[in-house]
């Protein structure tokens, strides 16, 4: 290899490197704001035409991203002020990011968690507080040099009251969507999509193969654990 394409190689590394900490950024950020309850500025974070795939809801356009964060979560959360409230907690940090800059260097992959800490307290309306655990397996497109989210798609795995833990976690302990904007939900989904909760236990499909092996990773086939639950009784 010549000196040329030794600096064209440094070069795409490079480029490559400030691309993944870019999304990483980004998706940090997100956490932040969401934090913050700054659901106008979380909407900005989009491509025009996101999406967010959701509590078994798509979301499809960034009119309908605004519809899910400026309709649904500032209205419920902070009675429709887009900023944190006295006594509304919403801690939701990003966790171990694994992110994939894709050949095309315009779109990038990533998986990340999310362990969220959420409540009202007694003097606000309280006393309510929760856990939440959840995964993104998101993608994000460069556009004009700008990295932004394309697909956020979050897939909730548990939700547990403060004081029992995930043991005693009830069933629909938030209940998915069930209609579809058009179908008259206000504040409801583009279309349905599947989804799960605690105590059901799914894999997240991983956008990424084996780092080892290069083989994709997925778990073993239902009939084990259909076996497990045999045992159990």
């Amino acid at each position: 290899m010549d000196t040329d394409q030794r600096i064209a190689a440094l070069e795409a590394r490079i480029n490559r490197l400030e691309d993944e900490a870019a999304v990483r950024k980004l998706q940090f950020l997100y956490g932040y704001l969401i934090d913050q309850c700054m659901y106008n500025e979380v909407v900005d974070l989009f491509s025009d035409d996101g999406e967010v795939h959701f509590f078994g809801g798509k979301f499809i356009g960034k009119e309908s991203v605004r519809r899910l964060y400026v309709g649904r979560f500032r209205k419920t959360f902070t009675f429709d002020f887009n900023g944190p409230v006295e006594g509304f907690l919403l801690d939701h940090p990003q966790l171990q990011d694994v992110i994939d800059i894709q050949p095309d260097g315009k779109t990038a992959l990533a998986r990340v968690r999310s362990m969220m800490q959420a409540g009202r307290h007694v003097d606000y309306g309280g006393p309510r507080q929760w856990w939440e655990g959840g995964i993104y397996e998101n993608t994000y497109v460069k556009e004009d040099g700008v990295w932004k989210i394309r697909i956020l798609n979050y897939k909730p795995q548990w939700h547990a009251d403060f004081d029992k833990g995930w043991a005693y976690t009830q069933k629909n302990y938030v209940p998915f969507f069930s209609k579809t904007f058009s179908e008259g939900e206000a504040f409801g989904p583009d279309e349905l999509m599947d989804a799960w909760l605690w105590p059901e236990r799914q894999v997240v499909p991983f956008h990424n193969p084996h780092p080892v092996t290069g083989k994709p990773m997925a778990p073993q086939e239902p009939g084990f654990l259909e076996y497990s639950k045999r045992e159990q009784k």
